[in-house]
């Protein structure tokens, strides 16, 4: 799971590391905002309206869901639950919110917290990709402030001032995580036959 104030640059990160690990896999996030200049339906989020949002809710078809910036987002509950039978590792990019109901459901999951260098470098990054109007841009300087009060609750932090140290970083956490005795275990019964263990 990885959780960042917008404009911190976790989905720059995300995007890099599907780059260059192919066996990760990003689950999209169902949200009832519009989409962005750019997005594809299907790739970048599921984009429903808000009706079908609360009817999958109802349904129980998202694992965790939350309300941020005025916008619903869930996670597929079927998807992802395909992906862990079959090994898969999964990012999550979600919310402080999304992450505490997940590490409810699935306490072994690894939460990462994006921070920015600084809270000018956030609000800098933030105009310069020009994607919100003013209030949008002071609405997620707010939330950003709550939504740091929650990065004891994860297990990693990565600092992205420079982006090829964050990404480098973000790496080595895949890398130790899928060494991890249960992970590895998981992985390799055909060796722990021949090991007896």
């Amino acid at each position: 799971m990885i959780v960042a104030p917008s404009g911190a640059g976790k989905s720059s990160l995300v995007q890099a590391l599907l780059q260059s690990d192919a066996s990760v896999k990003l689950s999209l996030s169902t949200t009832t905002r519009a989409p962005r200049i750019g997005e594809v339906n299907g790739q970048d989020y599921r984009f429903v309206t808000e009706a079908d949002f609360l009817q999958q809710r109802t349904n129980l078809d998202f694992l965790e869901w939350a309300e941020v910036h005025g916008h619903f987002y869930g996670t597929s509950r079927s998807w992802l639950e395909a992906q862990m039978r079959a090994g898969s590792d999964v990012i999550l990019e979600i919310d402080w919110q999304g992450a505490q109901q997940i590490r409810q459901l699935i306490p072994s999951a690894q939460w990462i917290f994006i921070f920015p260098p600084s809270f000018e470098a956030l609000e800098a990054r933030l105009r310069k990709r020009g994607k919100d109007d003013e209030q949008t841009i002071e609405r997620r300087l707010a939330a950003a402030h709550l939504e740091l009060q929650h990065a004891a609750e994860a297990d990693y932090i990565v600092i992205n001032d420079s982006f090829e140290q964050a990404l480098a970083d973000l790496s080595s956490i895949l890398a130790a995580t899928r060494l991890r005795s249960a992970a590895v275990m998981s992985h390799n019964p055909a060796l722990l036959r021949r090991l007896g263990v």
